[in-house]
């Protein structure tokens, strides 16, 4: 009974850093990546990197209100249900926790590991985000907690590139699939404005780097072959049909943003 709760509370919570303790991980002390280390410097003001990341900024504002904007604001959303919704075409299935339990409960530790690694990095490198160095609509209410966090690396690119490198591990057939819709979900956040290239290429290190140190623990080894034996035995039921809305996001996501 106190695992379902813990599992009702974590659906139902966005699961932004401030929440992310609601599941215990799977990985402490030492076996947590260290990316101070491991990421490199963020860009100097006025090197060329960061000027390209500012020219990035003001260039995707252009997509104001388009089909790709509105992406963005889905991609917003930072929950394992949430992910799942995003990840649903790419899984060619719909996955929850009703139909499968413990991929849900092993990707809420893995949120959680995922949130150890990149709070320290990002109170260390304290990069402001693009829409506080240039002025310019940002496609969600940055509410002033959410203006004093920190822009490298993207939490969200960290998450979705770790869950789609193990979603890739589940169904290896699918792997291009979803490993695009995970780089994707990255970029939503460069087009949203509230992220730079550069917060989100990290976050795709991060993200292996968080995975990389899973495989080294046996309990989360554990977990992915019952949540993998859980998916083979619900695919027929969990399938989704072609088409439709998974079409209309293959199109869209086909097109870089910037």
């Amino acid at each position: 009974m106190k695992m379902i709760g813990l599992l009702i509370s974590i659906l139902a919570c966005p699961l932004y850093p401030q929440a992310a303790a609601h599941a215990p991980g799977y990985l402490a002390g030492s076996s947590i990546p260290d990316l101070i280390l491991l990421l490199p410097a963020t860009p100097a003001p006025g090197s060329a990197r960061d000027n390209m990341d500012r020219q990035v900024f003001r260039d995707t504002r252009a997509l104001v209100d388009s089909d790709r904007w509105r992406l963005a604001q889905r991609d917003d959303k930072l929950s394992v249900t949430a992910l799942l919704s995003a990840l649903r075409c790419s899984m060619g299935a719909e996955l929850n926790a009703e139909n499968a339990p413990h991929l849900v409960t092993l990707l809420a530790r893995v949120f959680t590991d995922a949130m150890n690694a990149t709070n320290p990095a990002k109170e260390h490198f304290q990069r402001k985000r693009p829409f506080l160095v240039d002025e310019g609509p940002i496609c969600i209410t940055a509410t002033p907690a959410f203006a004093k966090t920190s822009d490298y690396p993207s939490s969200h690119a960290t998450i979705s590139w770790a869950f789609a490198l193990i979603l890739a591990e589940i169904e290896p057939a699918n792997t291009a699939q979803i490993l695009t819709r995970a780089r994707t979900f990255g970029e939503s956040r460069v087009v949203c404005g509230v992220h730079d290239v550069d917060a989100v290429e990290a976050g795709r290190i991060a993200g292996s780097a968080v995975v990389a140190s899973l495989h080294g623990n046996q309990e989360f080894g554990a977990d992915l072959e019952r949540a993998r034996a859980e998916i083979a035995k619900h695919r027929s039921r969990a399938k989704l049909a072609a088409g439709g809305s998974c079409a209309s996001e293959a199109a869209l996501i086909a097109v870089s943003p910037y």
